[in-house]
């Protein structure tokens, strides 16, 4: 067994307490923002600033169910949009980065160059299109603009993540299924997919973030507050509160809840698919 030496201990200990320090520096936002929520507007402005609460309060929390603005109905809003927008950038990416992964046809590399390009083109550049488009088609003021909309931005990136993903499985397993009978859709499903799956789960988390922290979309294409998300719902809290900051803050934690929890609850499958699918190009 080899010893490690002095200089890779140190070298290790300096990783660990940058990645520390990395980490602090991008979770204090969020960290403040709970924190904020929980404080007296007293407290809030208080100098030098507290870290902690010295009191709990809880009646920012409270207000959001209480309020006006219903923001259960933006959140069931929000969740019927990210998950139908989901479901649909995730069907169509799979078998459309299966193919990229494993069959050659002439301009392959255009399709992958304009999906990868299609990661670098602002949502504002499509708006007017894409409003114009369901304008004519009557899906203005329907959940189906902007799920539609959210869907054209998951799809493109589900298929970079899983046509990298299916190119690090070996083609030997695939072959393997057809000499023991199985055709080109049935080894797919059986052998491919399942192999795929923390692939497959990472496209489809990052679809569903997407979807769920859309604004432009939901604010453009839906003219009724009771049909918009709950991202909308952040004007209509500055406006109802202006500024109240605890309350502000708490209308954050509620609206970023179904993220925090996917991302707690798929951790494993998210580092697993990304590293995974890093293997090869």
């Amino acid at each position: 067994m080899r010893k490690v030496t002095g200089y890779e201990k140190r070298k290790e200990y300096l990783l660990t307490a940058g990645g520390l320090i990395v980490g602090v520096i991008f979770l204090f936002p969020l960290y403040w923002m709970i924190v904020t929520a929980f404080k007296t507007e007293m407290e809030i402005f208080q100098s030098p600033p507290t870290l902690f609460p010295n009191t709990i309060y809880i009646e920012a929390i409270k207000n959001q169910f209480t309020s006006d603005y219903n923001i259960l109905g933006a959140f069931k809003n929000s969740t019927i949009i990210a998950i139908t927008a989901m479901i649909i950038s995730t069907c169509l990416a799979i078998p459309a980065s299966y193919g990229l992964a494993r069959f050659n046809f002439k301009g392959k590399r255009l399709f992958v160059f304009l999906f990868l390009m299609t990661q670098m083109l602002p949502a504002t550049l499509v708006l007017t299109p894409l409003f114009i488009t369901f304008k004519s088609i009557g899906l203005l003021n329907t959940h189906w603009a902007p799920i539609l909309a959210d869907a054209t931005i998951g799809i493109p990136f589900s298929v970079l993540i899983l046509r990298t993903y299916f190119v690090s499985i070996p083609k030997e397993l695939e072959e393997a299924a057809k000499i023991d009978g199985c055709s080109q859709f049935s080894a797919f499903f059986r052998i491919m997919l399942p192999i795929a799956v923390p692939g497959v789960v990472v496209a489809a988390v990052f679809s569903f973030m997407f979807a769920w922290g859309d604004l432009i979309y939901g604010l453009t294409f839906i003219g009724k507050p009771d049909q918009r998300p709950i991202t909308a719902g952040i004007y209509n809290a500055l406006q109802q509160y202006s500024t109240s900051w605890n309350a502000t803050m708490a209308f954050g934690i509620i609206s970023i809840l179904p993220v925090v929890i996917i991302f707690i609850f798929m951790q494993r499958y998210i580092v697993s698919g990304l590293t995974n699918g890093a293997v090869k190009a």
